[in-house]
């Protein structure tokens, strides 16, 4: 009887961990969307759908998804391309090599918050360093944190600067799995590099590409600290993610219903969002050269 439930004995401390700080939370936030609640009132009425009635008819909701739906079908592809053609160059077993990695890998690790203030400090008006690069060219400043047409493409390069360097490991363990001679007959069959690399390497990385794909978008879907301290949704809303939407209404209107409610609709969206690249990309992914 030990010897059976020993394996289970093993796992028993990481699945109540899991439960208590996912699953349980993921149940109660379903129960409080159905309710109202402000984090004083001793009781939670229950309202049904009223919650999520008013997020579909606020213009508030519409505007963040559309936000974080562009944020995601810029970044990610950005992201994706520059880590693979960085990878193809890095794989290589070299010294050099194995320096940029380290250096490209340092942000991923690196605190999102540092990373959010010290790109507010470079992309600022007046003090900034690529202000002060502009001025210098004899170009006018440029008001990158508060007009609305830049302040998500700032948003956009941070981010990706930040990720990047995960990208390109993940890509660099994929291409050292493909086999070298596919390489050596695409050389014998005079194939250009190009060629080689469109026939050969992006095939061949395509699990690769689909799992680093899915983190990627619930990643960007999931933006909350960048956004929260450089530009707070602003301006006029131009970078209001869905995140920093339900920490707004959630935290600081302590509108716990509607809150959760904004979690629950993110979460359905993204399981949809999962299930649809399953069955569009899904079929094109092959694990065997």
């Amino acid at each position: 009887m030990l010897r059976k439930l020993t394996p289970y004995l093993l796992v028993a401390p990481l699945m109540i961990f899991i439960a208590v700080f996912t699953y349980i939370p993921v149940i109660a936030s379903v129960n409080l969307s159905f309710r109202h609640w402000d984090f004083l009132s001793p009781t939670m009425p229950f309202v049904g759908f009223e919650n999520y009635r008013l997020l579909l008819n606020s213009r508030d909701f519409w505007n963040s998804l559309q936000v974080t739906a562009i944020f995601a079908l810029i970044s990610v592809p950005i992201r994706l391309a520059l880590a693979l053609a960085v990878a193809s160059y890095l794989v290589r077993e070299t010294l050099p090599s194995r320096l940029l990695r380290g250096a490209l890998f340092l942000p991923s690790v690196t605190s999102t918050v540092s990373i959010a203030v010290v790109f507010s400090w470079v992309f600022a008006t007046d003090y900034g360093m690529v202000n002060a690069a502009l001025t210098s060219l004899g170009l006018g400043k440029v008001q990158w944190l508060q007009d609305p047409q830049l302040a998500l493409w700032v948003l956009i390069i941070v981010n990706t600067w930040k990720q990047l360097g995960y990208d390109i490991v993940i890509y660099i363990a994929g291409l050292q799995a493909v086999p070298q001679e596919l390489y050596d007959a695409a050389a014998v069959d005079g194939g250009r590099r190009f060629h080689v690399f469109r026939r050969v390497t992006v095939p061949l990385v395509m699990p690769t590409t689909y799992f680093l794909l899915v983190i990627s978008v619930i990643e960007a879907f999931q933006v909350f600290t960048i956004v929260n301290i450089m530009t707070h949704g602003g301006p006029a809303g131009a970078t209001d993610m869905l995140v920093n939407l339900l920490y707004r209404v959630g935290f600081t209107l302590f509108d716990i219903g509607r809150g959760s409610a904004l979690a629950v609709l993110l979460f359905i969206f993204l399981i949809v969002l999962a299930l649809i690249k399953s069955v569009v990309i899904g079929r094109r992914v092959h694990y065997e050269a």
